[in-house]
């Protein structure tokens, strides 16, 4: 039986003549697909974790500020250049600490001039003590022998008066020079002392004058510059942030629930979205105690590996997986997943063999292996692999079938 239809277009009228015999099924008119790879989905082992999300850091990071006021005359250094410890970034003027230098050498100087004088007044002193010492000395013999002769009557009162009289004056004489020795050595000190200040004033001033060349205190690179030459140094303002590249962290924020699961030491599978797919292994070294009030999370800190030939940069996102256990669950291939739209599906092989779309649900990765929540049941087969042409209805054949569970890697 034929029908006719009327067609109106803007050229006038077509008919064209539409079979009604019945169509035959479009899955016996396909040919059978050959070169498929199917898999029979089953229960297996896979890891149970816990995955955050944090930012790469630095391990040791030094901000380099001023410790003196002044204009910066030389810049060595910018963002991105690789610094070693002890090398020079930046110099700021320094006339001032310079003209303190000269005064406090000055003083050295002048310190040093006043203990030479010193020095001889001593001397002076101790030839005038042992001059005094020696006329006591005789004072005090001739005293004793006109002791014996006025017992003897000898000699006369007034003899006798004026011995005594010249022994208490060399007596006298002695105790003068004695104290004048006693404050020219005090006087000494009290120089030697001077001379001391002088040169730490001197060591001083050279440190105030090391202050105006800034050096890198770490190895590493500069990631930071807020300072440009000409503009004005003042003390505590950073001029330049340097990280050490050698070492990194990931640092992520762990919910408060979870944080009793993961402790010191324990390993976590890392993967740093700057390295595409690969998954590094990395240990935790650090639980910052104290939570955000806000989130509600802590801060856990992975120490990241280094990589040959890869260079890691502060600010990089990632992602840390702490393993829990182990427990069982349906996982396939990332292969046998197709993505429609919004639709994720797999391709089922039924009894006749003949393969049909199946949506369904995922859940976790496990490597190269992903978890269905819903829309497959164990016992099933699925496509993983095989010929573009195979669709929704095609008829499959296996060159290699594939037994056993799929094997879940982390």
């Amino acid at each position: 039986m034929k029908r006719i239809i009327l067609i109106v277009g803007g050229m006038g009228l077509l008919l064209l003549p539409i079979s009604c015999s019945k169509k035959p099924e479009t899955t016996q008119q396909m040919p059978m697909v050959q070169g498929a790879k199917i898999e029979t989905v089953q229960l297996s082992s896979v890891d149970d974790y816990y995955e955050a999300v944090g930012t790469v850091r630095a391990r040791n990071s030094s901000v380099v500020a001023a410790r003196i006021m002044g204009n910066i005359v030389a810049l060595h250094v910018r963002e991105g250049d690789t610094v070693r410890a002890g090398q020079t970034l930046i110099e700021i003027e320094s006339r001032e600490a310079g003209i303190q230098v000269q005064k406090a050498q000055a003083g050295v100087r002048e310190a040093t001039d006043t203990l030479d004088e010193v020095e001889r007044n001593i001397r002076a002193a101790e030839s005038a003590r042992e001059a005094a010492r020696a006329n006591e000395k005789l004072a005090n013999t001739t005293f004793n022998r006109y002791q014996t002769l006025f017992a003897r009557r000898s000699v006369s009162p007034q003899e006798f008066d004026e011995v005594r009289t010249k022994l208490e004056v060399a007596s006298a004489e002695r105790e003068r020079a004695e104290r004048l020795l006693q404050a020219t050595t005090a006087q000494r000190k009290q120089v030697l002392a001077r001379i001391d200040q002088a040169k730490a004033d001197v060591s001083n001033a050279r440190v105030y004058v090391g202050y105006a060349k800034l050096t890198s205190p770490i190895n590493g690179i500069v990631t930071s510059k807020q300072t440009d030459v000409g503009h004005l140094a003042t003390p505590g303002s950073p001029l330049l942030t340097i990280e050490d590249n050698s070492r990194y962290q990931l640092e992520v924020a762990v919910e408060e629930s979870r944080l009793g699961t993961i402790h010191l030491h324990d390993q976590a599978q890392l993967q740093i979205e700057a390295l595409g797919n690969t998954e590094l292994t990395g240990s935790v070294e650090e639980i910052v105690p104290a939570s955000d009030p806000k989130s509600r999370s802590y801060i856990v800190k992975v120490g990241v590996p280094k990589l040959a030939g890869v260079q890691l940069r502060s600010g990089i996102y990632g992602k840390a997986r702490f393993i829990s256990g182990q427990r069982q669950a349906l996982a396939i291939p990332k292969t046998a997943i197709s993505q429609r739209g919004q639709l994720t599906g797999v391709l089922v092989v039924d009894q006749s063999g003949f393969a049909r779309l199946r949506l369904i649900k995922t859940g976790r990765a496990f490597g190269e292996n992903v978890e269905i929540l819903s829309g497959l049941n164990a016992g099933e087969q699925i496509v993983i692999e095989g010929p573009v042409a195979i669709q929704d209805g095609t008829r499959v054949r296996e060159t290699a079938p594939v037994k056993g569970p799929p094997v879940a890697t982390r």
